[in-house]
């Protein structure tokens, strides 16, 4: 079960303001999925039948339904919390949610409980597929926390280490994907 984003719904930027969150419509449109216009009949269509948004932006235009999530992930860690993961010390039973191999496929570190959720980091390109693993593996409440990648891939590689794994070569593994 996947609760709300850690954090209060804004995001600072460091320079004393704070970001709302952008609408799933406009972020659509931001990519290039969506037109205006489009988005448009979308939310006129959502006022009529009160169906979800990402589901009309699929019926009605034919948006791929990857497009839809990884704008929702990007709205998702627009309002998460921001964690520096190498001043964090998860304890064992933290840490035990998951499989190593789990917490490496996803690039996931539990971090600690917070009011009956699971707090998880991740980075904000790797949301969309830990999120999606949380729905189905982790039987409890849950909350996203975005970290930078390096320091997420060394916590990782401290608190869930794998034979044959470290931070360095999914650094290269990741930048020989992208190519």
């Amino acid at each position: 079960m996947l609760g709300r984003p850690a954090g209060n719904g804004t995001r600072n930027t460091g320079e004393g303001d704070c970001l709302m969150m952008m609408r799933l419509g406009d972020l659509l449109v931001e990519r290039g999925v969506l037109s205006m216009e489009q988005r448009d009949a979308v939310l006129e269509q959502q006022r009529m039948s009160g169906r979800p948004f990402g589901l009309l932006s699929e019926e009605m235009h034919g948006v791929d339904p990857r497009d839809v999530e990884l704008a929702w992930a990007a709205q998702y860690a627009g309002m998460a919390e921001r964690i520096d993961v190498s001043e964090v010390s998860p304890t064992r039973d933290v840490l035990a949610v998951i499989e190593n191999r789990q917490a490496w496929q996803f690039g996931l570190l539990p971090v600690r409980f917070e009011d009956g959720e699971l707090i998880l980091a991740t980075t904000e390109d790797r949301l969309a597929r830990a999120l999606r693993f949380a729905g189905w593996r982790i039987s409890f409440p849950c909350r996203f926390a975005i970290a930078s990648e390096d320091p997420l891939m060394e916590a990782i590689e401290r608190h869930l280490p794998m034979a044959g794994l470290n931070a360095r070569s999914m650094r290269t593994l990741r930048l020989a994907v992208d190519l």
